[in-house]
């Protein structure tokens, strides 16, 4: 397999694009936990407050990995072209590898995300049935 410069620098929109998408996952969710700790401190025996909290512990955790391996790609694709610009390029696949690696991972730990913050409406909607 050929790598040319231009490949890891493909990545560069497209991982900033997913930066976007993580962080307004990450502002939409302390926007719900600030208007959550309202409520609660009116109703702090409310047991939907309780099924939520748990709830948004896991999708912070989550949303923290996610960040964490999209930056870690990210550093991989950078060191990527630098490879690539030393002419290394049998360690340069290596990297880039990955790079890819990482970014999947971290798409598949958002997949989980998405999963769980709709279990989040669910039970939302069970309680105002």
């Amino acid at each position: 397999m050929q790598l040319t410069l231009t490949t890891p620098a493909l990545f560069f929109p497209a991982i900033s694009l997913l930066f976007l998408s993580y962080t307004n996952k990450f502002l939409a969710l302390a926007a719900l936990v600030r208007s959550l700790h309202q409520e609660f401190e009116t109703n702090p025996n409310c047991r939907s407050l309780t099924d939520q909290i748990g709830i948004i512990h896991r999708r912070l955790m989550l949303i923290k990995h996610m960040q964490g391996l999209g930056i870690l790609s990210f550093i991989f694709c950078v060191l990527d072209m630098f490879l690539l610009y030393l002419g290394m390029e049998h360690e340069a696949l290596l990297v880039f590898g990955g790079c890819l690696f990482f970014l999947l991972a971290s798409l598949l730990i958002c997949a989980i995300e998405i999963h769980i913050s709709t279990a989040a409406l669910d039970v939302e909607l069970r309680h105002m049935e």
